[in-house]
């Protein structure tokens, strides 16, 4: 199980919630285990997980989709379906376990919509007048409607920013994905630079580094890679332009590995870099070290944001400046804490943060160095191993 229970557990108790209901992708996945391919590939699917705090958590999901169900590890077992799907089997067959799963699954009812089946699940479980944090970001308002019209004594108060702060504390199964999902990024990053070359061009260079991603299990998600001056473009999306000598290389990447993700920076020179790009690179690099000086739990994560702005700009960049400087990951790409100024929270040990400092200058280069974090008892763990420095190619 990779959800955080006594975390949510606790928090429950704290804000009086009789069950909490998650909604969007990241949570229904999170609560549960089940990824609803539809809920992660367009807007508008609903599944649910209703999760009482006294009684078993069930899933809500169309008949559409419980073909998923055989192969995921599922911590939640009670699932309820909802809409219409024709299914046949062949009575003279021998199902395996996974055709006899779907089988069983659409043997039972099917609910007409996604909040008939979730105000049954209610219902049943005695909780027609419960108090309910639900997760406001993935039911649609017909849906919200809809549900206080058919529980109409039940309270409904939004908390998807509860679902975030239970997320923000990753378990040990969740750190070990997420350690995982680094080490096949960073393999990625390698992959792209093997293939470096005059005349290479940056969609080439794209194509080593999703190649390597998808060999070793892991999907595409962001994939920013720059040369020359067209590294400065904040979110640059790879195009026909060659690498020249003397380029920089800058890597703003990640993918997903089992529903969790991952988000790094390098750079890179072919030949020898311009000696602007190599002082200001030694700065942001030192702006992300200084980090693991900082960081232990207990420590205000505004404070790290000022000492991390502050050793950039001692360090050869006077000018930085930043709205943020990272951000926690999991099984979404931008967990809490949010590394900035304005920030009131503490670090938590076994809290996840990727640390950047990035710096954009149109008509220069874009630099940015960012690694993978873990917040230990007493400190902080990286979870990469690439060399922060500028690679020489």
């Amino acid at each position: 199980m990779l959800t955080n229970l006594p975390r949510l557990q606790a928090m429950m108790a704290r804000e009086k919630l009789d069950a909490v209901i998650a909604t969007c992708a990241e949570n229904v996945t999170y609560l549960s285990g089940f990824w609803a391919m539809s809920q992660w590939v367009r807007r508008g699917p609903q599944a649910y997980v209703l999760h009482p705090r006294d009684e078993a958590p069930c899933i809500v999901a169309n008949s559409g989709i419980l073909d998923l169900v055989p192969d995921q590890d599922l911590w939640v077992k009670e699932i309820r379906r909802y809409g219409y799907f024709e299914m046949n089997v062949d009575e003279t067959a021998t199902l395996d376990a996974a055709d006899a799963m779907q089988r069983d699954l659409f043997a039972g009812p099917a609910a007409k919509g996604p909040v008939e089946a979730l105000v049954a699940a209610i219902q049943e479980k005695g909780l027609s007048r419960g108090r309910f944090g639900l997760d406001e970001m993935g039911i649609t308002p017909q849906c919200m409607e809809q549900l206080q019209a058919l529980l109409p004594d039940a309270t409904f108060v939004r908390a998807f920013a509860l679902f975030e702060h239970v997320r923000s504390v990753k378990t040990a199964d969740e750190i070990a994905i997420l350690r995982k999902a680094a080490r096949i990024t960073e393999g990625a990053i390698d992959a792209a630079l093997a293939v470096a070359a005059e005349g290479i061009t940056e969609r080439e260079m794209l194509r080593a580094f999703n190649a390597h991603l998808v060999t070793n299990d892991a999907a595409p998600v962001v994939g920013c890679i720059g040369f020359g001056t067209r590294s400065a473009m904040i979110n640059v999306q790879p195009s026909d332009r060659a690498l020249k000598r003397g380029d920089l290389i800058r890597f703003d990447v990640g993918g997903r590995y089992k529903h969790y993700r991952s988000d790094m920076s390098r750079g890179a020179v072919l030949g020898e870099p311009d000696p602007k790009v190599a002082r200001y690179y030694a700065a942001v690099e030192k702006g992300v070290l200084r980090a693991y000086d900082v960081i232990k739990p207990g420590v205000k994560v505004s404070d790290l944001f000022d000492e991390v702005v502050e050793t950039v700009r001692r360090e050869g960049i006077p000018h930085f400046n930043r709205s943020h400087v990272g951000h926690g990951i999991g099984v979404d790409g931008y967990d809490p804490p949010n590394i900035a100024a304005s920030t009131t929270s503490v670090f938590e040990e076994d809290m996840v943060a990727c640390i950047e400092t990035p710096y954009y200058e149109l008509g220069f280069a874009g630099i940015q160095v960012e690694d993978m974090v873990r917040v230990t008892r007493d400190g902080a763990e990286s979870l990469m191993t690439l060399d922060t420095a500028l690679r020489r190619l």
